[in-house]
């Protein structure tokens, strides 16, 4: 289930919150966007977003994006949201917030990329996945041993088991392999959330990479998963790896076992009161359970 607001953000509040700290940009049309877990989102004229959290757990992930962003976009490959306005609590609204750039396209969950993008996509990810600072933010949740997610994993898998016929042998020997996997790598800049929601693309080009709440250091497993959450085919998967670079077998099996981590979330969170969610879900774990008798 979507986690509930802790703080109703409506226009009117974004509007003071803008012609008291940003007053230059207060003229400009505003109106909401969209909503998801940890963020609400509004257009700002035709080229900004304002991007305010909304609850307190996640108040922390704007303060990375504001700090980090700004030195990641000086080495990826494709375009990121660099906070270009930073706001602060005030208006009785608590936490910082950020206005950001709009980059254009539809969310690829809506809008898949071309088989092309694979190779983009595959330099993307070696362009992030550098070792990153002693100073940089760690993530309870992302980039951590799959081992640590296995309890939540397991209630997922168990409810959506109960719901529909996804949670196949081929699922769970995905998962069991993968909790299996040695590490074997030192950690790297992630972005920590790259599934379809997060991936824009436009006329099959991807035009940018959004929402990097999540971005943090540790196994670069947790973003590799990507390859099975945008790209249908065994083809892209292996241009993607291609492009990329040697990956080796472990770090591969810990890559499928966070697509179906996220796969699972999204499937169960979804089932409750987000389709969109739901769909995306649905078609990580079909890919991921077909893939053996598709790809060989």
């Amino acid at each position: 289930m979507t986690p509930k607001a802790e703080f109703i953000i409506d226009q009117a509040l974004v509007r003071r919150l803008l012609s008291e700290q940003h007053p230059d940009l207060a003229h400009l049309p505003l109106r909401a966007d969209d909503e998801g877990w940890d963020n609400a989102i509004f257009r700002l004229g035709d080229d900004l977003v304002v991007r305010l959290p909304r609850r307190a757990a996640t108040a922390t992930l704007i303060a990375n994006e504001q700090r980090w962003l700004p030195v990641l976009s000086r080495q990826v490959s494709l375009p990121i949201p660099t906070p270009c306005r930073v706001g602060k609590p005030s208006q009785g609204y608590p936490w910082g917030w950020s206005v950001l750039p709009w980059l254009k396209g539809l969310a690829a969950g809506q809008s898949e990329p071309a088989f092309t993008q694979a190779v983009v996509f595959g330099r993307f990810l070696r362009s992030l996945h550098v070792p990153a600072p002693p100073d940089a933010p760690v993530n309870e949740f992302r980039g951590v041993p799959l081992s640590q997610r296995a309890e939540s994993v397991q209630t997922r898998m168990a409810r959506v088991a109960a719901q529909t016929d996804l949670i196949s042998q081929a699922i769970r020997q995905i998962w069991d392999v993968a909790l299996r996997a040695p590490l074997d790598g030192i950690p790297t800049w992630l972005h920590g959330d790259l599934h379809p929601r997060n991936v824009l693309v436009e006329e099959g080009i991807i035009t940018g990479i959004i929402d990097w709440g999540d971005l943090c250091s540790g196994d670069l497993a947790t973003d590799l998963a990507s390859i099975w959450m945008l790209f249908p085919d065994c083809h892209s998967r292996h241009e993607l790896r291609a492009a990329y670079g040697q990956i080796s077998e472990p770090t591969l099996q810990r890559a499928k076992g966070w697509a179906l981590l996220f796969g699972i979330m999204l499937l169960d969170a979804g089932l409750t009161d987000n389709p969109r969610n739901a769909a995306i879900g649905k078609k990580i774990l079909t890919r991921l359970g077909d893939e053996k008798s598709a790809c060989g």
